[in-house]
């Protein structure tokens, strides 16, 4: 096991916080690679094609939700590191 592998390999978030216990593959089954906000019936949700886009979009739901720019920063620098943003 590495050190995000209780993380979404997409957007970073902790499995544990995911809504939906882990996103879908294409025949329905679980998978706690990505998260339900990420991915959905074996697809990504989002178009992104880059780590940064991912880490902007997760910086802006961040600030909705009141967190500082701090933390923003710290919940979203290990993004470009995850699985999903690897080539």
């Amino acid at each position: 096991m590495g050190a995000y592998d209780k993380f979404c390999q997409s957007c970073g978030m902790p499995m544990e916080k995911d809504p939906g216990r882990g996103g879908t593959m294409e025949d329905g089954t679980k998978t706690q690679q990505y998260c339900s906000l990420c991915y959905e019936k074996g697809a990504f949700k989002d178009d992104f094609s880059k780590a940064d886009e991912m880490v902007g979009f997760v910086k802006d739901k961040l600030k909705e939700m009141g967190y500082s720019s701090l933390k923003r920063w710290f919940f979203t620098s290990h993004i470009p590191k995850l699985e999903r943003w690897q080539t």
